[in-house]
């Protein structure tokens, strides 16, 4: 590692998250020990914390990556893609819980709409089918921002007046939201991945992973299963592998992988120079520790 981007790293003891106040991103920040102690900025977008970094507003960013029930954040995963200059040196995961928000005044046969991340819409679809059928829903930027809108525009004769949010507890006791109903996830095995983003990576602790991405020429055939040879003739356990559009044309996919170990590892760093050289396009997303299953986690 580049001794002078540790100085930096140490140096902005600043670190941003999807905001605002009272996102599950924010609750994640209290389990990563990296950023214990540094000061915490809140951020509407999730491409403002990426830009944050790498502009050295900050000196990390915590994202959402992932979600047991509804995947990827694709917010997040074209980012690492396709504007690189970050890497994972941190994953943290937490148990989901949400909780339906409305103003003091508002009762369940009140309820106009229902306001939130489209996460968690998507990770609440059941409850709100059967609880409040063909009410209109609409998405936020988080869903602590969706917590602080119903509480300042909800009122009589305002925007929002009536509709309810999707959050965290925190988010309500933050805006000053009652909870209409507590655990509306349509699943309790509900746990989201964040990713630490910083300019380099993390050192070996030997429980690592490492991500990376690829793309193929697809005229040649057996690209993929030679790419993956690459890990399989040194038994390295991959522990994920999706594909997703590559935003150029209809065939053309993006391959994203993890397994374990670290890049400094002998044969991983085998593997990934195998990889390189058998890619059309590559990107190295990092190697960190992995998560130890505290907050609950499995």
């Amino acid at each position: 590692m580049d001794p002078t981007v540790e100085v930096r790293r140490v140096e902005i003891r600043r670190v941003g998250y999807l905001g605002p106040g009272g996102t599950f991103t924010q609750e994640a920040l209290g389990h990563c020990d990296l950023v214990q102690g540094w000061e915490a900025w809140a951020y509407p977008t999730i491409s403002q914390v990426y830009e944050a970094v790498l502009a050295g507003e900050c000196g990390a960013g915590l994202v959402p990556i992932e979600n047991s029930l509804e995947g990827a954040v694709t917010a997040t995963l074209d980012l690492l893609i396709h504007r690189g200059g970050l890497q994972i040196c941190r994953e943290v995961v937490l148990p989901v819980r949400h909780t339906l928000l409305v103003r003091e005044s508002v009762e369940f046969s009140g309820v106009r709409g229902i306001l939130s991340h489209p996460q968690a819409l998507a990770q609440c679809a059941d409850y709100l089918r059967r609880t409040f059928p063909g009410i209109p829903q609409e998405a936020a930027n988080s869903t602590a921002d969706a917590a602080r809108r119903v509480a300042e525009t909800g009122g009589p004769g305002q925007p929002l007046e009536g509709w309810a949010a999707i959050g965290t507890a925190t988010a309500g006791e933050i805006y000053g939201l009652k909870a209409l109903s507590r655990d509306i996830q349509d699943s309790d095995e509900n746990y989201t991945r964040f990713f630490l983003l910083a300019e380099r990576d993390a050192p070996p602790t030997g429980r690592d992973k490492t991500s990376l991405a690829f793309t193929l020429d697809r005229d040649r055939p057996g690209g993929l299963y030679e790419v993956l040879g690459e890990f399989a003739n040194r038994k390295i356990n991959l522990s994920k592998i999706e594909s997703r559009p590559a935003k150029k044309a209809l065939g053309h996919y993006i391959f994203l992988i993890e397994f374990e170990g670290h890049r400094s590892d002998q044969h991983c760093r085998e593997a990934l120079d195998g990889v390189e050289a058998r890619s059309h396009f590559y990107r190295f997303f990092g190697s960190y520790p992995s998560w130890t299953g505290r907050a609950g986690t499995p």
